[in-house]
């Protein structure tokens, strides 16, 4: 047998095996949960990347930031142009910069009060909660409260949550949890983040 013929055999079978794992999958009940997370860069940049997709498919997209305040992003500048995304910038910059724990908590918990209301309504296909880890990192708000909110989504969103150091009661309820893992990063090299590719 050629290579070329071995090859074709080889692939009918890992055909044949994708097919019936497809076969097999259920449809899911509700929208399912996803949660970036991890030291590695591209959290926000990944959830941004299934806006786009949702997009395409001409779903409704809502976005709630809780960190990141006025810092003007790309992406926010392109979806308000493009002006197919409910945005909700709500946080009030990096906790370094506020240094007022107070007013943080209130902006976090105006923010989720916001997204709750976003995830039950039924108007959307997707929610995400855009640096919503570092909010319960820093006990901005309460993991059992925030898992409560998600239980209550309507069945048809999905919701998309970002940010380092998620805990781990949110990874246990989330259906897919991905790690950026860090393996090198221009800024430990001294070079500020670069607009277009950081923000």
């Amino acid at each position: 047998m050629s290579d070329a013929e071995t090859h074709k055999e080889e692939m009918k079978k890992v055909q044949a095996k994708h097919r019936a794992k497809v076969a097999e999958a259920k449809d899911p009940e509700k929208g399912l949960v996803l949660v970036h997370t991890g030291n590695g860069k591209g959290k926000s940049s990944s959830a941004f990347g299934v806006v786009v997709r949702a997009l395409g498919w001409k779903q409704t997209v809502g976005v709630v930031q809780f960190i990141k305040g006025k810092w003007i992003t790309g992406e926010r500048r392109f979806f308000d142009k493009l002006g197919d995304v409910t945005w909700h910038t709500m946080g009030e910059g990096f906790t370094w910069d506020t240094q007022d724990k107070d007013r943080d908590i209130a902006a976090a918990e105006a923010a989720f009060e916001k997204a709750v209301e976003m995830m039950e309504s039924g108007d959307f296909d997707l929610v995400v909660l855009d640096e919503i880890n570092i909010a319960l990192r820093y006990d901005y708000l309460d993991i059992s409260k925030v898992i409560e909110g998600l239980k209550g989504r309507h069945k048809r969103t999905g919701v998309i949550l970002t940010g380092r150091n998620a805990k781990p009661e949110l990874m246990e309820f989330a259906d897919l949890v991905t790690e950026m893992t860090e393996v090198k990063h221009p800024y430990k090299a001294g070079i500020k983040a670069q607009r277009g590719m950081d923000f």
